[in-house]
């Protein structure tokens, strides 16, 4: 900017009040560089049409100027801290600037600012209503999602106990059928070592007769 009105002179003014008057008579085509407190003072003032464009640039206060060495710097400087520590400063702003002001809520909103109405916050509503729907269509899919994926768990897992529980019965019929073969077996061959004692006790010499049993029965012939 600083560029621009060196390279153009012709946006310079030689004081406040020939800035104050090309900016009336300028359309909105021109804007003019000054503090705030004279700003503020001229957009409170008739015909009410200036306004103040953007925040403050910067922020520096006001010092009244003696000469050097002179006495009255000290007893100033006390004076001008006093009246600020008792809010009088504040309270002449507010009188002068404000309360004699005749430009309204136009002239105090010097930064142009507008209240809001409902038409031009309803975006934001229409925004919100939108996006909490799409989270419950969401949410809702998602449930259906989990649900069905937690039936299909369930579902296998039924199954699989299942088909372990009939394998189970399985292996333990089987294994009885084969315990009861081999006891079976078992019991065939003692069955059949007892009848091949009993026959062989059977089957023993008899007693054999002495000699002199024999010829004492020859004797008595």
């Amino acid at each position: 900017m600083y560029n621009y009105m060196t390279a153009n002179p012709s946006v310079f003014v030689n004081d406040v009040n020939e800035g104050i008057e090309r900016v009336k008579k300028s359309k909105g085509k021109y804007a003019f560089l000054l503090e705030s407190p004279t700003n503020e003072y001229v957009n409170s003032r008739e015909p009410c049409d200036t306004m103040k464009v953007g925040p403050n640039l910067n922020s520096k206060a006001f010092g009244i100027a003696t000469a050097k060495n002179s006495p009255l710097s000290e007893q100033m400087n006390l004076a001008v801290l006093m009246l600020m520590e008792e809010g009088v400063l504040p309270k002449l702003k507010i009188k002068w600037w404000k309360d004699k002001g005749v430009c309204g809520n136009e002239g105090k909103d010097s930064s142009g600012k507008r209240e809001l109405s409902l038409s031009n916050v309803a975006g934001v509503f229409y925004i919100l209503v939108g996006g909490l729907a799409i989270a419950v269509v969401i949410a809702s899919l998602e449930f259906l999602c989990s649900k069905t994926r937690l039936l299909e768990t369930v579902k296998r897992t039924n199954y699989m106990k299942a088909t372990e529980t009939v394998t189970t019965l399985l292996s333990a019929s089987m294994t009885e059928r084969e315990n009861g073969d081999l006891d079976s077996r078992t019991l065939g061959a003692s069955n059949h070592t007892d009848r091949q004692e009993t026959s062989f006790n059977y089957s023993t010499e008899p007693p054999c007769i002495g000699f002199e049993q024999f010829t004492r029965s020859q004797t008595e012939l």
